[in-house]
């Protein structure tokens, strides 16, 4: 599956939160300046971050799994995590 955000988040804190957040849940398997990926028993997880537009960040999100998959959530609660980053007040809901 592949998921996109747009945020307002410099690409940077993206790239830092995704090896906190991954990095704590899957093995690092590829660190480069805008990419990272992340493997475990759970699947695989690259996450790649481009500057859009000026203010903006593109975030991509891809798995090697099906929709509604265990590794799938977790990109999804990653996703709603850098939306907290942009908006504080946001509450993260749901069951992923």
């Amino acid at each position: 599956m592949k998921y996109f955000h747009r945020t307002s988040v410099s690409p940077d804190d993206v790239i830092a939160q995704a090896a906190a957040f991954f990095g704590a849940r899957l093995t690092p398997i590829e660190e480069e300046k805008r990419l990272r990926r992340f493997s475990g028993p759970i699947g695989h997880v690259t996450i790649t971050v481009q500057a859009e537009g000026g203010h903006y960040t593109l975030v991509t999100a891809e798995t090697n799994q099906p929709g509604e998959s265990e590794v799938d959530k977790l990109v999804k609660r990653f996703l709603g995590v850098v939306h907290t980053l942009a908006e504080p007040s946001h509450v993260l809901r749901g069951a992923y």
